[in-house]
């Protein structure tokens, strides 16, 4: 993406006692995208037989094995070891950015530190890492999901009964919705490589990857809301005219379906709250979502007298 650059140096920081040197490929390959490595650092008690499959890949990589001892079983013993060098790093001004390579919510309070200085941090980890560690990196690559392009049976290995803190598709999709929304009434075009970082910014593990896709365009041009137009070598991405609308419409009515074809206004406007936190009607152009749903081709709406007048919706009887 356009926010790589080449011109910055790195420190790798790997807990070998949380990530697999199976991935010592993927972690390589996806830092090289964004500057030279000048520190490459490996930790765990190389004493113990779990760090054989590190040892392996040591002088390959041309890795330092950093020596960190198991004072108590159990414990993850190299998350100090890490930190300390971490900091010493920092203050040698010899780098502009640090890849911290683990699963670990630890390394949460680390990351923000050193983006408080001004650092670039990278993390890297598995899906069962949880959300304040990746959301504390500028950027957080999954790297069992990179690793399931190349190995169907590492696709399963080890994650079975794991939390996922994936981002959800519906999620990414509705920030592009307010985001190119905003950009219209600007008046201002949006390259999809702008788009792209403002999703980062977001959502530091948003990587078309995780999805399905090789290509941000090829990822943006599956998303029925959007149109893709190139100007030269940039291509600019816009909302397709009228088409949120119908895209809601048609969950709308779904939502109804599934009730018995009615249910109570009130209970809607709840359920597609649910379904987007970040719903706001005025986005579709309206100022009430009763008048959001009577625009709704095959919805009825209808009062009900009483001690207070309660209004349903229900979807019409096809002819």
């Amino acid at each position: 993406m356009d926010d790589r650059k080449q011109e910055k140096r790195f420190a790798v920081l790997v807990d070998a006692e949380n990530v697999s040197a199976k991935y010592i490929k993927y972690i390589m390959d996806e830092i090289s995208g964004y500057g030279d490595v000048t520190y490459k650092r490996i930790y765990t008690d190389w004493t113990q037989n779990q760090s054989s499959g590190w040892k392996a890949v040591l002088s390959e990589f041309a890795f330092s094995p950093m020596q960190q001892y198991s004072y108590s079983a159990g414990k993850n013993s190299t998350d100090s070891a890490m930190i300390i060098d971490a900091m010493d790093i920092l203050y040698s001004a010899k780098v502009e950015g640090f890849c911290i390579v683990s699963s670990d919510s630890d390394f949460t309070k680390l990351a923000i530190r050193l983006k408080e200085s001004g650092m670039m941090v990278i993390g890297m980890g598995e899906q069962k890492t949880p959300r304040a560690f990746t959301a504390a990196c500028n950027v957080f690559k999954y790297l069992d999901i990179l690793a399931e392009s190349d190995s169907e049976e590492e696709k399963t290995n080890g994650r079975g009964g794991e939390e996922k803190t994936l981002t959800e598709l519906k999620a990414i999709n509705h920030s592009i919705l307010n985001i190119l929304s905003d950009r219209e009434d600007d008046e201002k075009p949006l390259s999809i490589g702008e788009l792209g970082n403002l999703l980062i910014k977001r959502y530091p593990d948003f990587d078309v990857r995780n999805y399905g896709y090789s290509k941000l365009s090829k990822f943006l041009e599956n998303q029925s809301f959007i149109s893709l137009k190139a100007r030269g070598t940039i291509i600019y991405a816009s909302l397709t005219g009228g088409h949120n609308e119908d895209i809601l419409g048609k969950e709308i009515i779904d939502i109804i379906r599934s009730s018995g074809g009615h249910m109570s206004l009130s209970r809607l406007a709840q359920k597609i709250k649910d379904n987007h936190p970040d719903f706001n009607v005025r986005d579709y152009g309206y100022t009430k979502f009763q008048n959001l749903i009577q625009n709704i081709e095959g919805i009825t709406i209808k009062s009900h007298m009483g001690k207070q007048t309660q209004k349903t919706v229900e979807l019409e009887k096809e002819k």
